[in-house]
């Protein structure tokens, strides 16, 4: 089967949990259709670079995908029917990277150099 990437942007006013829970119902459809998803990442909430549709921030979700066209084809028409989803974007690869994508890495190599802090340090 051919293999995808897919990135969602949510509502900004949705919460973690319920973001994430769209991850998991969009799987779902995609596995009641003949595919199956082999990686899911949250990648968080971010500031987008223009508004879409007067929201300014949006929660970013990354899926690896090994389905059938009419499965992908099916979940992002379910995409783009949801209310709480502004935009989709489907890549056809030919392989999947190993490992975590570039967002991720980049976040993890963020982290470090901050030394694992996780807040600036104060200046009184």
């Amino acid at each position: 089967m051919p293999l995808y990437e897919h990135v969602m942007i949510a509502r900004q006013d949705l919460s973690n949990a319920q973001a994430e829970g769209l991850i998991e119902h969009f799987s779902t459809v995609l596995a009641d259709n003949g595919g199956k998803t082999l990686d899911t990442e949250y990648w968080g909430v971010k500031t987008m670079a223009y508004k879409i549709n007067k929201n300014r921030k949006g929660h970013y979700a990354f899926l690896r995908t090994d389905a059938p066209a009419a499965a992908v084809q099916e979940m992002e028409r379910l995409m783009r029917l949801h209310d709480d989803v502004m935009r989709v974007m489907t890549i056809k690869v030919d392989k999947h990277d190993e490992g975590p994508s570039v967002v991720l890495q980049a976040k993890a190599a963020k982290e470090e150099r901050r030394g694992g802090r996780g807040d600036r340090p104060r200046r009184d």
